[in-house]
């Protein structure tokens, strides 16, 4: 009797360590779940492989491109339908080298580029928050809609040799700490390069850090109809007249005196920047400040009064003038100042004074929403005119927008505004709604 006492005494006493033992594990899983989904926000994951309203990260959300339509996969760690087979050394070769568990290459619409240079940590934390943080979905993502030849990945062999990195890159080496962790997010995680910077005849980025020279983040190619803006200093079509709280406060909200968010910028910001601490944010506005214009010689823009004065004094005759009182003054002003940070300016707006017209043209077709973050609550909806208004008045009304108040931008054709129609309707694509907050 006494002997069964002691016994279970030991085994009692023994149950007890185990038991803080097991709670540290679940501590520390809890933890690198935690950090996984951080890292998760500041590579924006979700706006690309969730679709809206659907599973988080079921994929399915469709990118149309020249070559066809490709697919977000579904990385849920659902052993079939997603990556739940795959092991962490598999994982981080995808993240990173963009080759998948079967050897494939994945297309380069996964910034894996970007990702090469992901530290050790935030894999690991972001594999641990996949497999253990992520419902698993069971169902499988159409297939890509691709003609052959351009449907064969082998050729991509080639083209991951040739322009993607080979591996882990490592943090690149500042005497500024904030410095250094601002391009960290930028170059790796946040992979801003993959929309913002020009590309090549092969899709290829022509620069993937700073370190590549000024066509880093000095805008980008078209990415599903949208043109991104440069993020270096440039007075004009840049980030040059903003300050770094400018920077972190668009991030935060997408709402600037400045300018808004739209096309897919309001997807990253409600996927993932808002969701990043202060001192990130500011070290991603530290190091975009840190960027030189990738044009020098460019000339700032200055606000120019002739504009504004002439419609005040009822003056209706240049070329969409009317068409701009009678649609977009309401809110946008006859000053072209409109009502930041609810309606946003066209006077000095990067977007407006961009080389390429095709944002601001879609923007006219189809409408914006200027999403609800945490930070800014409310959305406000700017209405598309495809229906009101012809090619030929959607160019005019633009072209007037371009070339007032100082913003001295070439005009655009009613056969440009035709393209994007056309792209519009071949994409699927239709007037957003109104977002739910996120």
């Amino acid at each position: 009797m006494k002997g069964g006492r002691v016994l279970a005494l030991l085994l009692g006493l023994a149950g007890w360590g185990a038991a803080p033992a097991r709670a540290a594990d679940d501590a520390g899983e809890q933890a690198q779940v935690a950090a996984g989904e951080y890292v998760a926000r500041a590579a924006d994951c979700s706006a690309c492989h969730s679709l809206p309203g659907g599973k988080p990260f079921a994929g399915g959300l469709a990118f149309h491109l020249p070559m066809g339509t490709i697919r977000a996969s579904n990385i849920t760690p659902d052993p079939k339908a997603g990556i739940g087979s795959y092991s962490e050394a598999e994982f981080a070769r995808a993240v990173r080298q963009g080759i998948r568990r079967d050897g494939a290459t994945l297309y380069p619409a996964m910034p894996y580029p970007s990702y090469a240079h992901m530290t050790d940590a935030d894999v690991h934390a972001l594999y641990v928050y996949f497999m253990k943080g992520v419902a698993p979905v069971a169902t499988p993502v159409a297939p890509n809609d691709i003609v052959w030849p351009l449907s064969m990945r082998w050729p991509l062999v080639a083209w991951r040799m040739m322009f993607a990195p080979s591996g882990a890159q490592g943090v690149r080496t500042f005497a500024d700490p904030q410095l250094a962790r601002g391009a960290y997010l930028v170059e790796g995680p946040g992979h801003c390069g993959a929309c913002h910077t020009p590309r090549g005849i092969a899709m290829q980025e022509k620069a993937l850090t700073a370190v590549d020279g000024p066509l880093y983040l000095s805008g980008g190619s078209a990415v599903d109809g949208w043109n991104p803006v440069s993020l270096r200093g440039e007075m004009r079509e840049g980030l040059g007249r903003w300050s770094e709280e400018d920077i972190v406060t668009f991030l935060q909200t997408g709402r600037v005196m400045h300018a808004a968010a739209f096309g897919g910028m309001t997807d990253a910001i409600r996927h993932g920047t808002q969701h990043l601490s202060d001192d990130d944010l500011r070290a991603i506005a530290h190091y975009l400040k840190s960027l030189p214009p990738a044009h020098p010689q460019a000339r700032a823009w200055q606000y120019d009064e002739t504009t504004g004065r002439t419609l005040h004094a009822g003056d209706l005759s240049a070329r969409g003038a009317r068409a701009y009182v009678d649609n977009c003054a309401a809110c946008h002003r006859t000053d072209g100042r409109g009502y930041p940070t609810t309606f946003p300016p066209l006077a000095g707006n990067p977007v407006v004074m961009d080389a390429s017209a095709t944002s601001l043209i879609r923007i006219v077709l189809t409408g914006s929403v200027l999403r609800a973050t945490h930070q800014a609550p409310s959305a406000f909806v700017m209405p598309g005119f495809a229906a009101r208004m012809d090619d030929r008045a959607v160019a005019d009304v633009v072209s007037f927008i371009r070339q007032s108040w100082g913003n001295d931008v070439p005009q655009v054709s009613a056969a440009e505004v035709a393209e994007v129609r056309r792209s519009l309707k071949g994409s699927g694509d239709a007037p957003p709604a109104r977002q739910p907050l996120n």
